[in-house]
């Protein structure tokens, strides 16, 4: 989340098509693939909505079906769900683990990546069961850990594994 502005400078809105509050902002919209509506929930600080979804029409079948605090509350937590899950899937992407047996002993190897634009850059270490580092190289933010991958690397004693 970008820090240029608050939540507390937005004012609170409550309109029929446009509410802010909690940190969010619901905002009804045309929906662009047909002739109906959506809601776009946008966190507060971020360029983009954080989840689009369809609207309800309203009674006369034109318009959308107005805002209200249920309708706003229900969608702050529908987004904030999407949001961590986003954020989960995200960090278990870039902070992976797997724990292999090789020679007997239980090792446990972990690649980190780094998804900096301009240097992205991965990391892989060996830990035994006590948490002692055993070893650690730089690869590829593509490296693929994996079962295999991580037998390999310990089987070779630590050496760094060849780019694929």
């Amino acid at each position: 989340m970008s820090g240029e502005f608050s939540s507390e400078d937005l004012p609170k809105t409550q309109e029929a098509r446009l509410w802010r509050g909690d940190g969010w902002t619901a905002r009804v919209i045309k929906n662009e693939d047909d002739d109906g509506w959506a809601v776009a929930m946008i966190r507060d600080g971020e360029p983009e909505p954080a989840l689009v979804g369809p609207w309800t029409m309203g009674r006369d079948k034109k318009n959308p079906k107005p805002l209200d605090v249920n309708a706003f509350n229900t969608l702050v937590k529908t987004a904030s769900e999407f949001v961590r899950r986003h954020e989960q899937q995200l960090h278990a992407t870039l902070h992976q683990r797997i724990t292999v047996s090789v020679r007997s002993a239980r090792i446990t190897v972990s690649l980190d990546i780094v998804p900096d634009d301009e240097n992205p850059h991965a990391s892989l270490t060996a830990h035994d069961e006590a948490g002692e580092l055993l070893a650690g190289v730089a690869v590829s933010p593509s490296f693929k850990l994996n079962r295999a991958s991580a037998e390999a690397w310990s089987e070779s004693n630590f050496s760094k594994p060849a780019e694929r």
